[in-house]
């Protein structure tokens, strides 16, 4: 039996997509979890404001990325979510996971919880990512990489072009807001997040849950 769909407190698709923010630089993490802080408990952070004060604790000696303007590990980005929580009051808290595609799906249809995902492809291998029901793939890159996104919805039906069905669904920082979600098919999203590194393992999952206390 196929999963079936379900998406974040069962929002629609346009109201997700609310919660994203362009990117500029290797700063997808910040974005990602600026719109999980804001969907989960209501609280600002502009990306911008967590990318400089990413940078800046690094130069203090606490590394919440690899270097200023770097790439962010999946235990530096829980790391940082638990930072935040407690300099801001926030009722979350972070924790790294390597979880199974279908206990990943089973996340779109909770209330209290939301996942950071992180993908990874070699040279000339990236997975295609798509944006709305176009067909057009966005990840054009040639080089080895890895990309952070907020996993907010499963929808069997999706498609991105005539028989290439596309059923997970981010919150990606490649677009300003807009009104639709970043896609991936099963075969690509499956084989990136499931590529194996050293030190971080694979399907690495940061999972935020609302602590259900204001000062937790």
């Amino acid at each position: 039996m196929g999963m079936k769909s379900a998406s974040y407190r069962a929002m629609p698709e346009n109201q997700l997509a609310r919660f994203q923010t362009l990117q500029k630089g290797n700063d997808c993490t910040l974005h990602a979890i600026s719109a999980a802080l804001q969907m989960l408990c209501d609280a600002y952070f502009d990306p911008v404001d967590l990318i400089n004060e990413s940078n800046r604790l690094w130069w203090q000696g606490r590394f919440f990325r690899v270097f200023p303007g770097w790439a962010v590990t999946p235990g530096m980005q829980a790391r940082f979510i638990n930072y935040l929580a407690k300099k801001h009051h926030l009722p979350v808290n972070a924790k790294l996971h390597h979880l199974n595609p279908e206990d990943l799906r089973n996340l779109a249809e909770a209330h209290d919880t939301i996942a950071l995902v992180t993908i990874y492809w070699l040279r000339k291998k990236a997975p295609a990512i798509y944006y709305a029901k176009s067909p057009k793939n966005h990840n054009q890159s040639a080089k080895t990489g890895g990309h952070t996104m907020l996993f907010a919805a499963y929808d069997r039906l999706h498609q991105n072009g005539p028989g290439r069905h596309t059923p997970w669904g981010f919150i990606n920082s490649w677009v300003q807001g807009g009104n639709a979600l970043f896609w991936m098919t099963d075969h690509d999203f499956r084989n990136s997040w499931g590529m194996k590194l050293p030190l971080i393992g694979n399907h690495a999952t940061v999972i935020i849950k609302h602590s259900g206390n204001q000062d937790a």
